[in-house]
């Protein structure tokens, strides 16, 4: 019971899911990206690329760092993500802000541009995660800096969830499994060329009640290479659910199921 995704059905999987978070802007949108902008520590004047941008978050902390003189590219495919980021930098009055709808995986600028290129997250979204960082790499100026912020492959109930799959023979790829810790990041940004590697991991993890937890997932999973769930009937993504909360109905305890949040805040210099 497998179906390969190809790249469009995939990419209109992310957009359809990301048009729908009408609330994405809290705090822990705002705790695991802003991190990367205070670690970057840019300068007035510089020229920053923020990829997979969603609603501005860091692209607009960036405008403020560099001010007038320097400039913000900040790109993103989905819609509805991106006319919340232009009324944010409407009402913040922001003139240095340039908003590119495409693909981050298919747009491209010329060699040593930007004094910084972030992606916060969504990086573990693209296809080819080695070969975006050494376009991002080709990209950057000398002594530029990545920033990126990704996942421990345990966080989010992954292993419950691929623990459930696997009860009816879906091979559930991790998705955070290519950054999902200290080693693979540092490994990854190494074998292109970067230096001065350095590595912040912070616990956003907390206790949710059984019912928060039990419906944390909602049977759906994005992964660019494929992945065995994209187009179950309704009827067996409600068996593999009711499956899950039973399992995290067997890791709860008095102060509710434990989520982990392991995050990476990760920067490399060219």
């Amino acid at each position: 019971m497998t179906r390969q995704t190809n790249p469009n059905e995939y990419k209109q999987e992310i957009i359809a899911f990301y048009n729908t978070r009408t609330d994405y802007d809290n705090d822990f949108t705002y705790r695991r990206a802003i991190p990367l902008v205070e670690l970057a520590q840019l300068q007035p004047g510089q020229h920053i690329l923020d990829v997979a941008t969603g609603t501005g978050i860091i692209a607009i902390a960036a405008s403020e760092r560099v001010g007038s003189e320097g400039k913000v590219i900040a790109v993103d495919f989905t819609p509805g993500m991106l006319d919340q980021a232009r009324r944010k930098i409407t009402a913040a009055g922001l003139q240095n802000i340039e908003i590119i709808e495409a693909d981050a995986e298919s747009i491209n600028f010329e060699d040593e541009r930007f004094h910084a290129i972030f992606c916060a997250t969504a990086i573990v979204l693209l296809s080819d995660i080695p070969v975006a960082l050494r376009n991002w790499y080709r990209w950057l100026k000398k002594g530029g800096i990545v920033a990126f912020s990704s996942w421990s492959v345990t966080s989010f109930f992954t292993p419950v969830i691929i623990k459930v799959c696997a009860k009816y023979d879906l091979s559930l790829p991790n998705l955070h499994e290519p950054l999902g810790s200290p080693e693979k990041c540092r490994t990854l940004l190494q074998d292109i060329g970067f230096k001065g590697i350095e590595i912040k991991t912070e616990q956003f993890g907390r206790y949710l009640s059984l019912n928060e937890a039990q419906n944390f997932w909602k049977g759906k999973w994005l992964h660019a290479n494929g992945h065995p769930l994209f187009g179950l009937s309704d009827e067996q993504i409600e068996q593999l659910k009711a499956e899950f909360r039973a399992e995290i109905e067997t890791i709860a305890t008095d102060k509710g199921v434990w989520q982990e949040i392991t995050t990476f805040f990760v920067t490399g210099c060219k």
